[in-house]
């Protein structure tokens, strides 16, 4: 059943369907993680988008950036059209059904910045779930890593920023196809659930055509020692 949210960042609302994947610190982050690190950003295309969650959250963190959501899921772009007009964001925010492997081959646009939410676990990695909206969302049933890589650094102009979510198992082969399609990486950070627990999410930043030097930011946790929402992320949830 759909039910309306009211998440913050100035007040934005998102329908949710809890039948479907709803989302998750992660998206929460990688949002920041991309306003703080590309603040003047103006045309963004957010790969794996789901129920909108990315876009909203660039449109509240930059006024003037224009952001194209795209999901394999006709549902889960159903509800982000839905959000998009309750937030009256139509004339900045728009969606696009489609899988991310026809996108590189068929799209004629270009932006400065791509974001990227994709399902961590790797095709034929697990059991297929009775839930099959939850299923796609959390793994590689058509587009893998490099697929959504490889479509990144496609619609990304020259010196374009990339930024993906995803988990530290994989970042040999992620570091591995970004280099492959022309995208260096520059940022990257280990998301922790607690401070001295190993980190169990990775932010990268990478940017089209650029020189080869990474910088390893300082980790995020996201719970303190109490079990409540850490400081930085009170701050990024703008809670504080």
């Amino acid at each position: 059943m759909e039910r309306i949210e009211n998440i913050g960042f100035g007040d934005l609302k998102l329908i949710q369907d809890p039948d479907q994947f709803c989302y998750g610190v992660d998206a929460v982050i990688l949002a920041d993680f991309t306003a703080k690190l590309n603040p003047d950003m103006q045309k963004a295309m957010d790969l794996g988008t789901g129920n909108g969650i990315i876009p909203f959250i660039l449109s509240h963190k930059n006024k003037t950036v224009s952001v194209i959501g795209v999901d394999l899921q006709k549902q889960a772009i159903e509800l982000a059209e839905k959000s998009c007009k309750i937030n009256k964001l139509e004339d900045r925010i728009s969606f696009i059904n489609t899988d991310v492997i026809k996108l590189a081959d068929e799209s004629d646009m270009f932006f400065d910045t791509v974001t990227c939410n994709p399902p961590y676990f790797i095709k034929g990695g697990a059991i297929p779930s009775s839930n099959e909206a939850k299923f796609i969302a959390r793994h590689e049933t058509s587009a893998g890593a490099e697929d959504f890589i490889r479509t990144a650094a496609h619609l990304l102009k020259r010196k374009g920023h990339f930024f993906m979510v995803h988990r530290p198992s994989r970042l040999a082969d992620l570091f591995y196809y970004c280099r492959k399609h022309g995208l260096e990486p520059k940022d990257m950070r280990l998301v922790v659930p607690k401070p001295g627990q190993e980190p169990n999410i990775v932010l990268i930043h990478c940017i089209k055509g650029g020189g080869k030097e990474l910088n390893v930011m300082k980790e995020l946790p996201v719970y303190d020692e109490d079990g409540n929402y850490s400081e930085e992320i009170q701050r990024i949830y703008e809670r504080v």
